[in-house]
């Protein structure tokens, strides 16, 4: 083989050789694991909470209306959610409760008397619901059951007391609900105290509205209107209007005929019934909204309690009648409040009306 042929064929083999070390596929590289997947939080549960009515409204200006308030309180600080049911039929109770509760929801206020033995009933029914029962007395504890109760006998004793203080005619009235509730009997009847206590020959006509169911009793506005004209024909002069609708209808009757001064009940109706401050004195306070806000806050922090919670009472301010009340009225309004709340005091008002 000549020389040129051996050198081309040395190259050939060397180019081959290059070739094929160029044609092998690299190593790979070692890969890391992938990072395990972060499973979803699940979305928080929201916390929600229902109300139902008895057959008045929920803009009732006064007992509902409050008691929605302090729900609404709650949606507004601690962010739950919140709906309303206005019972049209007392028959409707249980089936309004059940919706609510049927549907998940977390706590539940029934407001009003009336609706305590419904409220007891689904409480057993549904054990992992909280209930608030406004105006509810408990007499045993049910664990899910909170009763937000007043001493509506001393809201009641110190309007009573105010009246009989600013009456020029020795003559007060109150135009009020049925006495077959008894935190209406014991406002009544707390009125009567108060009044006999700081005017003991003071005349106090109460009127009770027993003539009716109690799907009427507290929304007669125009009943309430009609007697207290009554009773301003009668000579009384202050008037205390205390159930619902029907109490509201007292106060506007006052404003109208400017012959006597109102009192409201359970909120500040100076907000509540704005047609009515040209005589409004004060209002017969129980603090539904704070009430029933600081259960529903136990329950969403887990502080739940059952049984039997009193809630607070007081007079609302004098609002445009300040200048009207002299200073020897306020300061024995000081002194029995103080009296009622130490126990120097006593109104005598049993819890119910006597059988």
């Amino acid at each position: 083989m000549s020389k040129r042929i051996r050198i081309w064929a040395l190259f050939t083999l060397v180019f081959t050789l290059l070739l094929t070390a160029c044609a092998q596929p690299a190593t790979p590289a070692p890969t890391q694991p992938a990072a395990p997947t972060q499973a979803a939080e699940p979305a928080k549960k929201p916390f929600r909470v229902g109300l139902v009515t008895d057959v008045g409204k929920i803009d009732d200006k006064s007992f509902n209306q409050g008691t929605w308030e302090g729900v609404q309180k709650a949606v507004k600080e601690l962010g739950v959610e919140a709906k309303y049911i206005e019972t049209q039929d007392p028959n409707d109770y249980m089936k309004n409760i059940a919706q609510f509760a049927d549907a998940g929801y977390d706590v539940i206020v029934t407001v009003g008397f009336a609706l305590g033995e419904a409220t007891r009933e689904a409480a057993q029914k549904y054990p992992n619901v909280k209930f608030i029962g406004v105006d509810q007395f408990q007499e045993s504890t049910i664990p899910n059951v909170a009763g937000l109760i007043f001493e509506e006998d001393k809201a009641g004793f110190m309007a009573g007391a105010l009246a009989a203080l600013m009456s020029k005619t020795g003559k007060i009235g109150a135009v009020l609900g049925t006495d077959a509730v008894p935190p209406v009997w014991r406002f009544g009847e707390g009125y009567r105290a108060g009044a006999k206590y700081v005017r003991p020959d003071v005349e106090v006509l109460v009127v009770y509205h027993n003539d009716v169911g109690l799907d009427k009793t507290f929304t007669d506005p125009e009943w309430g209107k009609s007697t207290a004209l009554s009773l301003v024909d009668k000579g009384v002069d202050v008037i205390f209007g205390a159930g619902g609708k029907t109490g509201n209808g007292a106060l506007i009757a006052c404003a109208e005929t400017k012959k006597c001064l109102a009192i409201g009940v359970d909120v500040d109706q100076y907000y509540t019934v704005p047609e009515a401050r040209s005589v409004l004195l004060t209002s017969a306070m129980k603090d539904l909204t704070e009430g029933t806000f600081n259960l529903i806050k136990a329950a969403y922090e887990g502080k739940w309690q059952g049984g039997n919670v009193i809630g607070p009472v007081r007079l609302a301010p004098f609002h445009d009648l300040e200048s009207q009340v002299p200073q020897e009225v306020r300061q024995k309004l000081a002194e029995i409040e103080k009296g009622l709340q130490d126990g120097t005091i006593k109104t005598n008002v049993p819890p119910a009306k006597p059988q």
